[in-house]
C-alpha cells in the first residue's frame, strides 16, 4: 500500500491509526499480564531443575575432561581449574536468575507482539486472531525454551567436553602457560575490569538521554516520512510499538555496555601475557576506553573522536586510527543512500535476515535425502534405532546426514557459479541478505570457502559420489573399509583433498549440531525417517508374504528378498542372513551397503 501524500492526508491517517494502535496495545498488555506468570513459572522451574539437577554431573565431568585433555599442559590445567571453580559456583545463580528474568520478558512481550502480528497482511478473521494469537503459543514457546536448555545441558555440553578430552594437539605439543607472566597479567586484568566498569558505566549514563531523544527523533522522522520501519502498512503497528518500547532498548543498551566492560577489561590480561609486557597491557586498557567512546559517539551521531588517548599495545602492530565505526544500527540518517535502499521492505529485510532460515532448509533437505538413502538401503534400521536410543558414536544420522545435505547445497551452488549458497527451495543466501550475526559468520564464511574450493577442483561425477559417501559414512569404520574398495581411480593428492573436504564438512556440521534449535529439529528428522522406514518395511513384508512360495519366478523373489535384506541389515558386510518364508528358507547373499 502506497503511503499517503500531503500533510493533511498524513495527519488524517495518523489520527486514524492512534485508536487502532492503542487498542491493540491495551489488548496485548492484558494478554501479557495474564500469561507472563505462567511462562515465568514454566521457564524458571524447568530451567532451575535442569541446572541444579545436572550441576554435580557437570562439575565432575568438567574436571575429568580438563584433567584428560591432551591439548593442555599441566600448568595450564591447574590455572584453568581455578577459573572453572569460580564459574561452577556462579553458574547456578546466573542461570536461575536469568531464567526468571527471561520468563517474565518472554511471557509478557510474546503476547503483545503476537497481538500486533494478528492484523498483518494475509491474515483472515483478524478480530478472532487478536484475542487467540499469543496465548497457547506463548505457553508452548516457554516449554520449547526449557527443551532447548535441556539440549544444551545434555547434548551440546558433553559434545564440547568430548572434543576437549579426545582431540590431539595440532603440532603434537600441548598448550602451556608461562608462570612468570601470570602475576602481571592478572594485575592488568583486575585493573582493566575495575577501570572499564567505572568509565563504561559513567559514559553509558551520560549518553543514555542522548540515545533516548535521538532515537525518538529518528523514529518520528520515519513516521512522518513513512520511511524505514514505517514504510509498509503491515509493519506500522510494530514500529509504533518500537517508539513506546524505545526507553527499554536504551536501558538494555546501557546494561549491555556495563556488562561488556568485564570481558573488554579482562582482555588486557591476555594482551599483557601475549606481549610479555605489563605496560602493553595497561596501554590496551586505556585504549579500550577510547575505542568504546569513539564507537558510541559514532552510533549516536555525535562528534567523532574521543577525549581519551590511544596508545600502541602491540609491539609489532602499529596503532590503527579508525575512522567511522558505525554500522547499520547507527542513528545517523544516511542521506546519500539510493532510493532503492530507502525503499527496502522492512518486512522482507526481517525475513532475509532470519538466522533460522538456513537451519530450516538444511533439515528439510536432510529429510529429503534421508528418505532417498533409506529407500536405497544406505541408511539402515540399525542406524535409526541407535540414534533414537542416544547412541551417536557412528554419527551416520547425527553428523553424516546433515553434512551430506550441506554438501549437496555446496555442489549445487558451485555448479551454478553462485556467489552464495543455493538452498533446496531455490532461494539463495549471499553476503548481502545473510543474517548479520557473528555466530552465523563462523559457519557461513567457511562454507563459502569450501564451495569456492569445490568449484576450483571441478570434481567428476565419480569423485562427487565418493565425496558424498565419505561425508555420510565417515564415522562408521566398518562401512569405511568397504568404501575404500569402491574408490574411483585417484592419485594420492586428489584423495587427500577429498578426505580433507569430508572432515571439514563434518567438523562444521558438528558445531552446528550443538545449537539447541538444531538438536530439536534433528529429533523431529529422526522421527520422520523412522516412521518412513517402518512404512516401507511393513509394505515390503506384506508383498513378500503375499507372494510366498507360489511365485514361479525365483529370480524376482530373490531380488525382492535381497532388497528387504539391504534395508533390514544391521551388519550386512561379511554376514549371511536367512529370511524364512511360509514354507521355504531363502538365503540372502551378503552385499555391501554403500
Amino acid at each position: 500500500m502506497e503511503p499517503p501524500r500531503g500533510f493533511w492526508a498524513t495527519l488524517w491517517r495518523f489520527l486514524r491509526f492512534l485508536p487502532f494502535f492503542f487498542g491493540l496495545l491495551l489488548l496485548g498488555i492484558i494478554k501479557g499480564a495474564i500469561l507472563f506468570p505462567w511462562a515465568c513459572i514454566i521457564m524458571a522451574i524447568g530451567n532451575s531443575a535442569l541446572i541444579l539437577g545436572l550441576w554435580p554431573v557437570h562439575a565432575v565431568w568438567t574436571y575429568y575432561s580438563l584433567i584428560r585433555a591432551k591439548q593442555l599442559g599441566p600448568v595450564l590445567k591447574l590455572v584453568l581449574s581455578v577459573g572453572i571453580s569460580a564459574l561452577l559456583i556462579i553458574w547456578p545463580i546466573l542461570g536461575i536468575f536469568g531464567s526468571f528474568l527471561a520468563g517474565i520478558a518472554y511471557g509478557f512481550l510474546a503476547p503483545v507482539m503476537a497481538t500486533f502480528d494478528a492484523v498483518g497482511e494475509g491474515k483472515s478473521n483478524e478480530f478472532l486472531h487478536c484475542f487467540v494469537d499469543g496465548t497457547w503459543s506463548t505457553i508452548k514457546g516457554a516449554c520449547t525454551v526449557v527443551r532447548d536448555v535441556k539440549d544444551v545441558l545434555f547434548h551440546s555440553y558433553f559434545s564440547i567436553m568430548d572434543d576437549l578430552r579426545l582431540q590431539d594437539p595440532r603440532d603434537g605439543n600441548p598448550y602451556e602457560i608461562r608462570l612468570l607472566s601470570l602475576p602481571g597479567a592478572l594485575l592488568v586484568g583486575l585493573f582493566g575490569i575495575s577501570l572499564d566498569s567505572f568509565i563504561f558505566s559513567f559514559l553509558s549514563l551520560y549518553k543514555c538521554p542522548i540515545m533516548l531523544f535521538k532515537g525518538w527523533k529518528r523514529l518520528a522522522q520515519d513516521l512522518i516520512g513513512r520511511e524505514g520501519p514505517f514504510l509498509e502498512t503491515a509493519c506500522v503497528p510494530f514500529a509504533g510499538l518500537a517508539i513506546l518500547l524505545w526507553p527499554l532498548a536504551v536501558v538494555g543498551a546501557a546494561l549491555a555496555a556495563v556488562l561488556a566492560s568485564v570481558p573488554l577489561g579482562a582482555y588486557g590480561a591476555i594482551v599483557a601475557y601475549q606481549e610479555s609486557s605489563f605496560s602493553m597491557g595497561i596501554s590496551y586498557v586505556l585504549t579500550s576506553l577510547s575505542i568504546f567512546d569513539e564507537y558510541t559517539n559514532d552510533v549516536l551521531d555525535m562528534q567523532e573522536g574521543s577525549c581519551f588517548p590511544k596508545y600502541q599495545y602491540r609491539k609489532n602492530e602499529p596503532l590503527n586510527s579508525t575512522g567511522s565505526l558505525s554500522g547499520p544500527g547507527s542513528l545517523r540518517r544516511q542521506e546519500t543512500k539510493s532510493e532503492f535502499s530507502r525503499a527496502t521492505s522492512f518486512k522482507n529485510s526481517m525475513h532475509d535476515l532470519n538466522p533460522f532460515k538456513l537451519l530450516d532448509n538444511l533439515f528439510s533437505e536432510c529429510q529429503r535425502h534421508g528418505e532417498n538413502l533409506v529407500s536405497e538401503g544406505i541408511i539402515t534400521y540399525e542406524d535409526i534405532q541407535e540414534t533414537k536410543s542416544g547412541n551417536t558414536a557412528k554419527g551416520i544420522l547425527s553428523i553424516g546426514l546433515p553434512a551430506y545435505g550441506i554438501l549437496q547445497s555446496l555442489l549445487r551452488s558451485a555448479k551454478a557459479n553462485s556467489v552464495g549458497l543455493i538452498l533446496s527451495d531455490g532461494s539463495e543466501i549471499t553476503s548481502d541478505n545473510r543474517p548479520k550475526h557473528k555466530i552465523f559468520d563462523w559457519f557461513f564464511d567457511p562454507l563459502m570457502v569450501i564451495k569456492d574450493q569445490i568449484r576450483a577442483e571441478n570434481f567428476s561425477q565419480e569423485e562427487e559420489n565418493y565425496l558424498s559417501k565419505l561425508v555420510l559414512l565417515l564415522g562408521d569404520s566398518e562401512r569405511m573399509k568397504n568404501l575404500t574398495t569402491q574408490i574411483p581411480p585417484l592419485n594420492e593428492r586428489k584423495r587427500a583433498e577429498i578426505d580433507a573436504f569430508a572432515r571439514r564438512l563434518q567438523g562444521i556440521t558438528k558445531s552446528i549440531s550443538r545449537y539447541p534449535t538444531a538438536k530439536r529439529r534433528f529429533d523431529n528428522l529422526v522421527k520422520v525417517l523412522s516412521e518412513d522406514l517402518e512404512k516401507k518395511l511393513g509394505s515390503q513384508r506384506g508383498n513378500v508374504s503375499g507372494k510366498g512360495s507360489g511365485s514361479g519366478n525365483g529370480s524376482v523373489h530373490m531380488k525382492r528378498l535381497r532388497s528387504i535384506g539391504r534395508i533390514m541389515s544391521q551388519k550386512s558386510v561379511g554376514r549371511t542372513r536367512s529370511i524364512q518364508g511360509e514354507d521355504q528358507i531363502v538365503v540372502v547373499e551378503p552385499e555391501n551397503m554403500v
